[in-house]
């Protein structure tokens, strides 16, 4: 797989950690000792978006990565609320460096898919800009297996390749596994997971009393996104199985993503460090084969691309 680096040449981190709440439910100090967390364990793979709390959580990641700039690998990704037009992706560019103070930004992602803007208007500006050094690695994320395979050939025309790949993937949410993971492999793409948790669905906290704090409780997107009844069926066996194996819910869940043939570096994130906490565990926790597929079995999982239920 694409082994993507820091500016100084070290091998990006097995976790990535993802700044979506800095700005928001973290504000400056919470979002300063979570970086600093981080930094302790290792970990030197930072994400964010343009879109990310109005450009507060581009603005605070640079600030707090300004001293040890070459140390860190950032990620970011263009305003997708802006669609993928030259224009727009040069000018979201200029902004993020802006807000993040550095002039190379390490991975750039698009953020979604637009059906809009030829794909080739899109690559040959993120071929240009890689080409003058603005950017190292090119990204995309939310994509379908077809529309990265369709980006890569169009990328390959520029002179260029899609270096990694940001979808969803956690032991509730496997539909990765029928054809992201295997074409990754396949192409060489780095694949870089969000949601690792579930929406805090596998960390356990729906099952007990700070279920009212969570996301599945006040969003609308994340209560439908994870309202399967298979899916709290799973989670409250996780718990179980964490109970027993004396290890917390969330490190399992992020471990096992980890371990996942075809994962470069799970998406990790958290509000405050006593929520980091479990999470950053994962690193240095161990999954023998019979745990994972005792966690794998947890969860139906899809059926293959063909739909050939036999060949399962």
């Amino acid at each position: 797989m694409t082994q993507m680096t820091t500016p100084s040449g070290t091998t990006a981190a097995a976790l990535c950690f993802g700044t979506m709440q800095f700005g928001g439910k973290a504000d400056d100090a919470a979002a300063r000792a979570l970086y600093t967390d981080c930094r302790a364990q290792g970990l030197n793979f930072f994400d964010t978006a343009h879109a990310y709390t109005d450009g507060a959580s581009e603005k605070m990641l640079g600030d707090y990565a300004r001293d040890e700039r070459d140390d860190v690998l950032i990620a970011t990704k263009i305003d997708f609320t802006r669609g993928a037009s030259a224009h727009v992706i040069r000018e979201s560019t200029d902004e993020s460096r802006t807000r993040l103070g550095i002039d190379v930004i390490d991975l750039m992602y698009m953020h979604r898919w637009d059906e809009d803007t030829p794909l080739e208007e899109t690559f040959e500006v993120l071929a240009d800009l890689q080409s003058k050094g603005t950017i190292r690695y090119i990204g995309v994320s939310n994509y379908a297996a077809w529309q990265v395979m369709k980006a890569q050939a169009v990328a390959a025309k520029m002179g260029t390749r899609i270096d990694a790949f940001q979808p969803m993937y956690n032991l509730v949410k496997r539909q990765a596994e029928v054809e992201i993971l295997p074409m990754a492999m396949d192409q060489d793409i780095a694949i870089v997971p969000y949601s690792p948790l579930g929406g805090g669905l596998l960390t356990g906290k729906y099952a007990g009393k700070s279920a009212d704090d969570g996301r599945l409780t006040h969003d609308e997107m994340y209560a439908a996104r994870y309202g399967k009844a298979e899916m709290h069926d799973a989670a409250a066996a996780l718990v179980d199985i964490a109970a027993r194996e004396v290890v917390d819910a969330a490190t399992l869940a992020v471990a096992w993503a980890a371990r996942t043939p075809g994962i470069t570096a799970p998406i990790i994130s958290a509000r405050s460090s006593a929520q980091l906490v479990p999470s950053l565990a994962a690193l240095n926790y161990t999954m023998s084969d019979d745990l994972y597929a005792e966690l794998a079995g947890l969860m139906t999982p899809p059926p293959p691309a063909t739909d050939r239920l036999e060949e399962a």
